[in-house]
C-alpha cells in the first residue's frame, strides 16, 4: 500500500480490471471457526501435501517427536552439569 491510501486519497495502484463495487466485506468469515490458523506454504511445501489433512498430521507428528526429544535432551544437560 502507498501512503495515499493511509490518508484516504484515491489509491491509483489499483488495476482498472479490479472492480469491488457490491463487495462484502467478510463475506466467507463464518466459515471457519475463530481458533482456525490461515498459513501460506511455500509451493514446494504444498506440493508434499494433498490436503489440509495431510499437513495436520505431519505437524503432529513432528510436535509428539519433539515432545519425546525434549527430556532426553534435559536429562543429558542435567548430567552434563
Amino acid at each position: 500500500m502507498s501512503g495515499n491510501s493511509k490518508k484516504g486519497k484515491k489509491n491509483d495502484e489499483m488495476r482498472p480490471e479490479y472492480d469491488f463495487t457490491g463487495a462484502v466485506r467478510g463475506k466467507y468469515v463464518k466459515r471457519f471457526p475463530r481458533d482456525v490458523v490461515m498459513v501460506t506454504l511455500a509451493p514446494d511445501v504444498a506440493a508434499a501435501f494433498p490436503d489440509a489433512a495431510a499437513v495436520n498430521s505431519a505437524l503432529r507428528l513432528l510436535l509428539n517427536t519433539a515432545k519425546k526429544a525434549a527430556p532426553s535432551a534435559a536429562k543429558r544437560a542435567e548430567r552434563a552439569a
